[in-house]
This record gives structure tokens, C-alpha cells and sequence, in this order.
């Protein structure tokens, strides 16, 4: 009865295998590690933040398209979601270590402009 087990392959040229009689010598460099891994850490964090900010932002800029009030009730929650808007971006800066105050504060008069049009127009 011949075995299960297979024989132990000796093929040279299969460098993609793991091979356990020749173990790979691994070079790290750990600070490049750490920054790798806290470059990853910014950007899920800043993807994080930047969503949820943005999906209160376009609940408040909904809410002020359908409400059933006075024209400034419906302003004032479009201008609202505006100023999340641009704590949303302020958020991205900081969390990048960018500074804070910049034209792209500007980018919060996306969803003033969107609520007005749709909510006025």
C-alpha cells in the first residue's frame, strides 16, 4: 500500500513557495513600519470622521428641504449643516496634521448652496 503523505519536492525554481530548509531572511526596519502603520491609522480615522460628519450633514440639509415651516426654519438648518460641512474638512486637516484655516473651509458652502437650490429654487 503506497503512502499518502507526498515526497518532499527538491524542484529548483519555485523561489514563491515557502521553502522550510531555507528560511527567507527578513531585513525590518521597524520605524518605517510604525510609520506605515500610523499613515494607515490617519487615513481610516480621517475617512471615518469625514463620513459621519457628512451623513449629519446631509440629514440636517434633508431635514431643511422638507420641513413644513417658516423659510428661515429651513435656512437655519441648511446653514447648519454647512458649518458641519466645514467641521468636516477642519476634521480631515487636523487629524492629518494640516493646518486647519484654509480655502478648503470653503468646501462647507457645498451643502448651503445644494439645501438653497433645492429647498428655494
Amino acid at each position: 500500500m503506497a503512502s499518502s503523505v507526498p515526497a518532499r519536492r527538491t524542484e529548483k525554481g519555485r523561489s514563491h513557495l515557502l521553502d522550510l530548509d531555507a528560511p527567507r531572511t527578513v531585513v525590518a526596519d521597524p520605524e518605517k513600519d510604525a510609520r506605515d502603520l500610523a499613515r494607515v491609522q490617519r487615513w481610516v480615522m480621517s475617512t471615518l470622521a469625514v463620513t459621519t460628519i457628512l451623513h449629519l450633514v446631509v440629514g440636517l440639509v434633508v431635514a431643511g428641504v422638507m420641513l413644513d415651516g417658516p423659510d428661515s426654519s429651513r435656512a437655519g438648518l441648511i446653514v447648519i449643516g454647512g458649518i458641519f460641512g466645514a467641521g468636516a474638512v477642519a476634521a480631515f486637516r487636523a487629524i492629518h496634521g494640516m493646518r486647519i484655516l484654509s480655502a478648503w473651509l470653503l468646501l462647507g458652502l457645498v451643502p448651503i448652496a445644494v439645501g438653497c437650490w433645492l429647498a428655494f429654487a
